[in-house]
């Protein structure tokens, strides 16, 4: 964000012990934020945003929704959190955005429709990738856009030109979407670049370009196969999930059952593997996504309890869909050191080590995690070690 801050005028502040969890450690860092920088900047109090990354993004929109003091709430690869959604009558507006390939990719386009059904002034940017932030690009239109939705509001003062240039890139990225061929996309855009631009003296034809495009059979085609995929992506996953919730019963068969699900987890993977199909690959990749996040999450509900082998079971499972996360990876180490698995945890850091980008990190984390404490005195801990600070 910090470019695009720096050319529209934002200022960026963000918390270093903000995690998902308990709502009033997160609420406390978002409060000493708010007073922090009103004691030493100076603030618009018009123009205080939030922002958020998936369960950060739900935390952003919660507390935009108990302050009343937002102007508006940046969402990135997540919605509203599910026991408050957007309700009626709300003064902020929202800019969310969500990668291709991100599990959360039909929550976020589902949360675009519920909010035009609201009256909420709101933008949709979708970005090639994962569950992750948005792109600079991306970053530069939300804050241009929040800028435009202050100008109609009357907090800031019109800029004629920056107006006319935005409403340009609109343009510009709807007629690119027409022309490839893709007028579903492109209708989404004239119809969003519409609802931006009316009342801001700037609308070169966007809500007729909409209107004309919806009669087209290729764009509700394109509304068709966007919700059959999210379907698909339901089908893919629907018996794994049942398979992960069942291991949380502890039931007698738990042998059976995990065999199941990693079986069937394994099979998700080999089809995201091989398929040729994009759109299909698209789908398989977020369903393959959504369930590595189920596995980890469940797996440190179960590590926080102190039931490591629960645990453990749950973050094998993750590192089944993605083998080559080192996140997965480092929970499996620690869990089966936990769980009293020396050889298993020591083998385990040795594939995180092979897979980590980020040695010098990797070699702290090794050194501060407690669960290795009766590992860190051994000459095969020790090597691993000495492995992440070789040149």
């Amino acid at each position: 964000m910090k470019d695009a801050a720096e050319r529209h005028g934002y200022i960026v502040a963000g918390s270093n012990n903000s995690r998902n969890g308990p709502w009033k450690p997160e609420a406390e860092a978002a409060q000493a934020m708010f007073q922090d920088t009103h004691a030493r900047l100076s603030i618009d109090n018009n123009r205080v945003y939030f922002a958020g990354l998936s369960g950060g993004a739900r935390l952003a929109s919660s507390l935009a929704q108990r302050c009343t003091c937002a102007a508006g709430v940046l969402l990135n690869s997540a919605g509203f959190s599910p026991s408050a959604p957007p309700t009626a009558g709300a003064t902020f507006a929202v800019f969310a955005a969500v990668g291709t390939l991100d599990f959360n990719y039909g929550e976020v386009l589902h949360l675009d429709e519920t909010l035009g059904s609201l009256h909420y002034s709101h933008s949709l940017r979708q970005f090639d990738g994962p569950h992750q932030w948005a792109p600079e690009s991306v970053m530069d239109e939300a804050l241009a856009w929040f800028r435009l939705i202050s100008m109609k509001a009357g907090h800031e003062e019109r800029d004629v030109a920056f107006v006319k240039s935005q409403a340009s890139e609109a343009e510009k990225r709807a007629k690119s979407l027409e022309l490839s061929g893709d007028l579903y996309g492109s209708w989404k855009e004239y119809r969003q670049a519409a609802e931006t631009f009316d009342g801001l003296g700037e609308d070169p034809t966007f809500r007729e370009r909409a209107v004309a495009l919806e009669k087209e059979k290729a764009v509700r085609d394109g509304a068709k196969r966007e919700q059959q995929d999210f379907e698909e992506q339901s089908r893919l996953s629907a018996d794994i999930d049942s398979g992960l919730a069942a291991l949380r019963q502890d039931a007698p068969d738990g042998t059976d059952t995990r065999s199941d699900v990693e079986r069937q987890i394994s099979g998700l993977r080999s089809r995201a593997e091989h398929e040729k199909n994009p759109q299909k690959l698209r789908v398989a990749k977020r369903a393959l996504a959504g369930i590595f996040v189920e596995a980890m999450e469940t797996g440190q509900e179960r590590l926080d309890a102190g039931d490591f082998s629960p645990a453990r079971t749950y973050f094998e499972l993750a590192a089944t869909a993605d083998p080559d996360s080192v996140w997965a990876l480092s929970k499996v180490a620690v869990a089966r050191a936990l769980d009293g698995d020396r050889r298993g945890a020591l083998d385990t850091l040795r594939r995180a080590k092979e897979k980590s980008k980020d040695p010098a990190a990797f070699s702290a984390w090794l050194n501060e995690e407690p669960a290795f404490a009766k590992l860190r005195n051994s000459p095969e801990f020790r090597a691993i070690i000495a492995s992440t600070q070789q040149p």
